[in-house]
């Protein structure tokens, strides 16, 4: 009978519950590829956006472009009755401050707010970086369109505020154009820290930095492939918890790699005509992007990206050398793909604003036994729990079984030392947390 109960749940949990909201495919119909383009050529066509360049101008540089995006998000926000609030967040950045800074200047970020009506306090980030730049990140004067970097990630962050918010959420979602990325992450350094003082309870970053290029410079052409990066645990983990990994595992399951894995199962959900690769690495060999500095504070954060580069148009001054185009101009862009991994954040931010707190404690057992037991502390909001468990050589989380609002279960005949396990927590419109790898063990 044992063996046959197991087989059953096998079975029955390698799918995951049955569950997807129509809601969801109206936002991917939403978002628009001609928005999107509009608003990339407006901020290319601010000449450069290089973080120390023009600030006076209504035409030319950065401080121009911010006021267009602030004005965006502001005109967003009257046609949903005030439901954004938009402002500036800024910090003072001096030479003394890094190689990259030609002179003393603010950074400024334009940050919109949507709140949340059950939890106002806990913020899922979508962030795209305003700035550009050109061969020399010191040359401040010269045309830096910045059409892929970063305008395609900044010009889907306006629009997914757009579509949006039309809707309302349990949870606060913030959009952000961030400055400084090039200089060295001032802009996400100042607004993690800005959270930390204001106790902001973030569930994590999506960055996007570059989602409109399809042509590599591999020779691949993809509007289909994108990459999530992913650090594997905290930089913040104490010296507690990197022992408690070696003994029970969790090399690969920090905050960030499971809100990449979340993103991951619910493209494969409600978009799977897109191949999300996930990336186990912060990010790119030797580089950087926005969502580090919220990594380091000990936040979830990943970045979304194109999966296949064309280093010719990124930071490059424009110019023709032996029949080859440089630099990051318009005429590189596909505005179809920028729209599809607009999509990808948005249902994103929808499916975890609309869900329940992930459970903060979850406690594992099962030593030297033929079952796997769980506890967990029970969220305000959740009506259900799903347990999760994948080989622990596997990136997903491929079994997993919803169990009732309660605190507690045991997983009979799945023994403890074959899996990874995991908990989240499902509210009654049926949206999840991401999962939570246990944090304790049952005694």
């Amino acid at each position: 009978m044992k063996n046959i109960f197991l087989a059953f749940v096998l079975l029955t949990s390698t799918t995951f519950f049955a569950q997807t909201d129509v809601r969801i495919y109206d936002i991917i119909d939403a978002v628009s590829a001609n928005r999107i383009k509009n608003d990339i050529s407006t901020l290319a066509n601010f000449g450069t956006r290089n973080t120390f360049s023009d600030t006076v101008s209504n035409t030319r540089g950065i401080g121009a472009a911010r006021r267009w995006i602030k004005s965006e998000f502001e005109n967003i926000s009257k046609d949903c009755k005030n439901c954004l609030n938009v402002f500036y967040q800024k910090d003072f950045v001096t030479t003394e401050m890094g190689s990259r800074i030609p002179k003393d200047a603010w950074v400024v970020n334009v940050v919109a707010i949507q709140k949340g009506t059950k939890y106002p306090n806990r913020y899922i980030i979508m962030s795209g970086d305003i700035d550009s730049r050109a061969s020399d990140t010191m040359d401040f004067t010269t045309d830096a369109p910045g059409a892929n970097d970063n305008a395609s990630g900044m010009a889907g962050t306006i629009e997914a505020a757009r579509v949006l918010s039309k809707y309302q959420f349990e949870n606060s979602i913030i959009y952000v154009g961030l400055s400084g990325e090039e200089q060295g992450l001032f802009g996400g350094g100042g607004l993690a820290k800005y959270a930390k003082e204001k106790g902001w309870e973030v569930i994590g970053i999506l960055n996007n930095d570059m989602i409109g290029n399809i042509k590599g410079v591999d020779g691949i052409i993809s509007n289909t492939d994108f990459r999530i990066f992913s650090e594997p645990v905290p930089a913040t983990e104490t010296d507690r918890e990197r022992q408690m990994r070696r003994f029970y595992g969790g090399e690969v399951d920090g905050i960030s790699r499971q809100l990449a894995r979340y993103i991951h199962k619910n493209v494969k959900t409600y978009m799977p005509e897109m191949n999300p690769m996930m990336i186990y690495r912060l990010d790119r060999f030797g580089r950087g992007g926005h969502h580090r500095p919220f990594n380091d504070a000990g936040f979830a954060g990943i970045r979304i990206m194109e999966a296949h580069e064309n280093y010719t148009q990124q930071h490059q001054d424009i110019r023709t050398e032996n029949g080859i185009e440089y630099g990051d101009v318009l005429e590189h862009v596909n505005f179809d793909y920028a729209k599809k991994l607009t999509a990808v954040n948005a249902i994103n931010l929808a499916s975890i604003a609309w869900a329940p707190p992930a459970p903060k404690e979850v406690k594992i057992g099962g030593i030297v036994e033929a079952s796997a037991k769980f506890e967990w502390s029970k969220v305000d909001g959740a009506t259900a729990y799903k347990i999760y468990w994948r080989d622990t050589t596997s990136p997903t989380w491929d079994h997993s079984r919803l169990v009732g609002d309660i605190n507690e279960f045991t997983l009979e005949g799945i023994v403890i030392d074959n899996y990874f396990f995991g908990v989240s927590a499902v509210g009654a419109n049926g949206f999840e947390s991401p999962v939570v790898f246990p944090n304790a063990i049952l005694r």
